[in-house]
């Protein structure tokens, strides 16, 4: 993995949109069914929308029917960290991007996968990076 990237709370809010800012940066979840990835079915790479780092092949995407995109595996288990998450009440495991400490959504014991996860990822700190036509 790469150097870790540092930017101040200013840099990012220039960066990136209000509801990036706020879901990577301050750990705000978008609404069910409100992103734009939720029901996105085209194949590439989900980049963090943060530092680009490839997350998420569209291959291990699924309907998971809880309104946020799903996913039962990452592209490379290095690209990210899981960080006991003791908020509201629960207790859950966060998932973040291990490059920019961006907040990626959580992830869940009950995915179709052969490890049994469901990575549940917010649109809003994603970027979809689409196959190009004819690969």
């Amino acid at each position: 993995m790469s150097d870790k990237i540092v930017k101040s709370d200013e840099q990012w809010q220039q960066e990136l949109s209000e509801e990036q800012y706020l879901v990577t940066r301050k750990a705000h979840t978008e609404r069910p069914f409100s992103g734009i990835y939720w029901d996105e079915t085209s194949d590439g790479i989900y980049r963090c929308v943060c530092c680009q780092t490839p997350l998420f092949k569209s291959t291990a995407k699924f309907d998971a029917g809880c309104g946020w995109p799903s996913f039962y595996e990452t592209l490379d288990k290095s690209a990210i960290k899981e960080i006991t998450d003791t908020s509201h009440g629960m207790v859950r495991t966060e998932v973040v991007c291990a490059a920019c400490d961006a907040h990626l959504g959580h992830v869940f014991p009950d995915g179709p996968g052969p490890e049994g996860l469901r990575y549940c990822i917010n649109s809003a700190s994603m970027h979809l990076e689409k196959d190009s036509e004819g690969e």
